[in-house]
């Protein structure tokens, strides 16, 4: 087997010497191309070759959940074609680690190693749905460029949140739990549309969902991880099915403070509800318009503002080695 390893040499749990110690490991087993990625957007263009190139059975991200979804987006730069594109095979590096998690992965790198080379031994593979995010038709956002994701986005409240520890991690702060929560609260506190939400959701033959405040579009459940908590935004969602969503319409303090518990208690069988919540499953199309720009994130990359997000979600879309 010919491999291409993605290597973010700024991957927050793993050091120079353990990453060594893996890229030993996998190319005892496998004739192995290591590159380390030097700019934004390097691992999107290392998937993009893998894919147009003739002899690549494999490429293993090394890295944090947005590595994965830089080498995502380059695998499936031409749409997605799991039966001819090289598999993707994932060794958790950052502070979260949602996708491998979700996938039943360690959330150690070595251990994950470890589970990699058996899957690769034992010839086990899974086929697993991904997101599409677009510009929509008509709107002043329809030149935006397609893009991936592999676990959620997020239109509204929780993209500023994603927005906000990205400016405190460019100013030198670390990814920490501590740091997001209080995120969470600041973005609260400048919240100006918390009790009158933008954001209307529509889809092919059914009513208009109105006012909603944020939009959280899950892929697979759990949709996050408190340190070794599972969250469960819409614990139906799964990469065997499209996409789900979680709108709420309300933030006022006590229902931001009875969802917020919710999350952090919710569980697969239950995740958060009430007359402010709408929770909606296995939608393969839908647009999210807003009356004002609203942040977006997707996979917790920041990307900006928008007005209207078109989604599909695609089933059977990459192959994984599990």
């Amino acid at each position: 087997m010919r491999a291409l390893l993605v290597v973010n040499p700024a991957a927050t749990t793993t050091s120079a010497r353990t990453r060594d110690v893996l890229i030993h490991a996998l190319a005892s087993e496998m004739k192995l191309e290591a590159v380390t990625t030097e700019y934004r957007g390097h691992a999107r263009d290392l998937g993009r070759r893998a894919a147009e190139a003739d002899d690549i059975d494999l490429v293993v991200a090394l890295g944090g959940d947005g590595t994965v979804n830089e080498v995502v987006n380059g695998l499936l730069h031409a749409g997605p074609d799991p039966d001819r594109l090289p598999g993707l095979a994932v060794v958790p590096g950052g502070s979260t680690n949602v996708f491998a998690r979700a996938l039943g992965l360690p959330n150690d790198a070595v251990e994950a190693t470890g589970a990699l080379l058996d899957a690769l031994r034992e010839r086990r593979t899974r086929t697993v749905s991904l997101g599409l995010a677009s510009g929509t038709p008509g709107t002043d956002d329809e030149a935006v460029p397609e893009r991936w994701f592999t676990f959620c986005a997020g239109f509204g409240f929780d993209a500023g949140v994603v927005g906000r520890v990205e400016q405190q991690r460019e100013r030198g702060k670390r990814s920490t739990h501590a740091l997001y929560l209080r995120q969470v609260v600041r973005q609260f506190l400048g919240e100006q549309n918390r009790r009158h939400g933008t954001i209307t959701l529509e889809r092919p033959g059914e009513e208009p969902v109105r006012d909603l405040v944020l939009s959280i579009i899950c892929n697979t459940s759990p949709w996050t991880y408190l340190g070794n908590r599972p969250v469960y935004a819409s614990p139906e969602a799964s990469f065997e099915t499209a996409l789900d969503v979680l709108g709420l319409s309300r933030l006022s303090t006590p229902s931001i403070a009875r969802y917020a518990t919710q999350l952090l208690t919710s569980s697969p069988e239950r995740g958060p509800h009430g007359k402010h919540a709408v929770s909606l499953h296995d939608l393969t199309d839908f647009t999210l318009h807003s009356k004002v720009p609203l942040p977006l994130q997707m996979d917790g990359d920041h990307l900006g503002l928008r007005t209207s997000v078109t989604f599909t979600g695609v089933r059977r879309a990459l192959r994984v080695i599990v």
